[in-house]
């Protein structure tokens, strides 16, 4: 029998409650450092196709949907809910702030696993795995980490019926059982760089809750590493937030800022802090993945020591570095719209959908046989392709059922389809006839170069769209007047910054924006505070986040 004793636990990737901020503020300001059948091959007639036009507007405008969406322009927050509902990505679990991520969500996490599981043994990273039970002194050995953490643990004081002579941590992050580990393993430098990474779940005890974004309990990956050098250190942090970088705008087509957190925003128990930080269709900041150079704190703390080539006990220097199942609530908040969730092609579970239309008893047999064709092709070519055969719903029900899924390319065949060797497809981020193409030819070569080439124009297409509403709701700021007049418009603000922390809590009090990070990409000339009219030599962003 297992008694937890629960408090509430700060979400590494979100700011602090303005409670929190207040209870940490001036021992932040005293410490200040701290992802078969053979090819039907037919020829392409699109008079025959063009004819069946008409029934299929007529079969879309006809459609039964037993889903309702709230509209984003109208309840953002109600909105996400309904996509996650009806896109069947995850359900509340029993405990209160605790989430079932469903198969099609899970699908979407496993898609960014499997890039960045690529990308960490590129980089020479071993996967491995740590215990979620963590000794309670263990947290207690590094000051600010404890200090950030232990008001809001998850503790085990009872197990086996017996009260534990420590009490237990459910694992909030790892750095400090990793320490412990790495002290029994790292004897000298020929031992380093030390270089792991672990997927796992996490529990911290949120009292206010959203599915993905913040719950008691999420999935993440954890790198931990440790070197010889300082340099080698904060190489490895920047190698790494490039790597959620470029997982961001190649795969989820989400254009992050990438940049260094503040002081306040420190990961506790870190130096610096590295971010990628995304702006969610409700103009919102998403902290959705981070990159901490720890220094030697936590090495101090534990006794983590080498003896270098001359024979001197050294501290090692570490890292550590995560991404969540936050970021399928990144993608969600970024692309979809009032008809559900809307998935770039490279993280979609299933990349097109093909829906097989028949009125009459003698037409489905061929219908079917040249679907299942179709399917066989574009899976041939490596395509992730379902095949909607059943017959318990209206093909207009299976149009807005996968349209809400947010699959990206829907194919449809019907009789004169299949007289003409053509197909028609749709795409899910262009709505209605201007999506819709039809006489597109079921022969192999040509159709699976032309799915292929949509499928690229749609994740270009996301991408761009996401800039460009990034970039227009990002205000260029030079007095604090105009940052609080960006931020009561829900945009976000950037301009000069050299002010002390305790202005940036100030900052926080009144307009409820806090600094996402100084990006990487700094302007050039001469730059005045906004808050102080002293001279700076960054800028910084500031927004209200998630």
């Amino acid at each position: 029998m297992l008694s937890l004793r629960l408090t509430s636990f700060t979400h590494l990737f979100s700011p602090p409650s303005s409670a929190a901020i207040a209870r940490r503020s001036s021992s932040i300001l005293r410490r200040r450092n701290h992802l078969r059948q053979r090819p039907l091959v037919v020829s392409f007639s699109a008079q025959s196709a063009a004819a069946e036009t008409q029934d299929r507007l007529n079969n879309a405008k006809n459609r039964v949907s037993e889903r309702v969406i709230t509209p984003r322009s109208q309840d953002f927050n109600a909105w996400y809910l309904d996509v996650i509902a009806n896109a069947e990505l995850a359900d509340y679990g029993p405990v209160r702030g605790t989430m079932v991520i469903r198969p099609y969500g899970y699908a979407i996490w496993e898609a960014i696993q499997e890039y960045l599981n690529v990308k960490f043994k590129e980089t020479g990273h071993s996967n491995m795995y740590f215990p979620q039970f963590i000794p309670y002194s263990f947290i207690e050995k590094e000051a600010s980490h404890v200090e950030g953490f232990s008001p809001e643990l998850a503790l085990v004081t009872i197990g086996g019926g017996k009260e534990l002579e420590e009490k237990l941590v459910v694992r909030p992050t790892s750095e400090t059982i990793v320490n412990h580990m790495f002290t029994q393993w790292i004897h000298s430098y020929r031992d380093l760089p030390l270089l792991i990474n672990q997927w796992a779940n996490v529990t911290r005890w949120e009292m206010r809750t959203k599915p993905f974004v913040r719950t008691l309990e999420f999935l993440w990956q954890e790198g931990h590493t440790a070197h010889a050098t300082p340099e080698e250190a904060e190489n490895e942090v920047i190698q790494m937030i490039d790597i959620y970088t470029r997982f961001a705008y190649e795969q989820a087509a989400i254009p992050v800022i990438t940049g260094r957190k503040s002081k306040v925003e420190t990961f506790a128990g870190a130096c610096k802090t590295y971010t990628i930080e995304a702006m969610m269709g409700d103009k919102k900041a998403l902290q959705a993945g981070t990159s901490h150079n720890l220094g030697q704190n936590f090495a101090r703390a534990f006794g983590t020591q080498f003896t270098d080539e001359n024979g001197i006990r050294e501290h090692v220097w570490q890292t550590s570095w995560a991404i969540s199942t936050r970021f399928v609530g990144g993608i969600i908040m970024t692309h979809g719209d009032d008809a559900g969730l809307m998935l770039p092609p490279k993280i979609a579970p299933i990349q097109v959908v093909i829906v097989p239309i028949w009125k009459k008893d003698d037409e489905k047999a061929a219908v079917l046989n040249a679907a299942s064709t179709v399917k066989d092709v574009l899976e041939k070519s490596g395509i992730k392709v379902k095949l909607d055969d059943s017959d318990q719903r209206t093909p207009g029900w299976k149009f807005n059922f996968w349209e809400m899924k947010g699959v990206p390319l829907r194919i449809e065949i019907g009789p004169r389809d299949v007289a003409s060797g053509s197909v028609v497809i749709s795409r899910r981020d262009i709505p209605g006839k201007q999506g819709k193409v039809f006489g597109i030819s079921m022969e192999p070569s040509n159709l699976e170069a032309y799915v292929k080439d949509k499928l690229d124009e749609i994740q270009s297409s996301l991408l761009e769209r996401a800039i460009a509403f990034r970039d227009s709701n990002i205000v260029d700021v030079s007095t604090y007047d105009d940052l609080k007049a960006a931020i009561s418009q829900g945009k976000w603000a950037r301009g000069p910054w050299s002010a002390s922390d305790e202005d940036e809590l100030k900052v926080k009090e009144e307009t409820g924006a806090t600094i996402r990070c100084f990006p990487f990409e700094q302007p050039q000339g001469i730059k005045t505070c906004f808050m102080t009219g002293d001279p700076a030599e960054e800028v910084a962003i500031f927004a209200k986040s998630y």
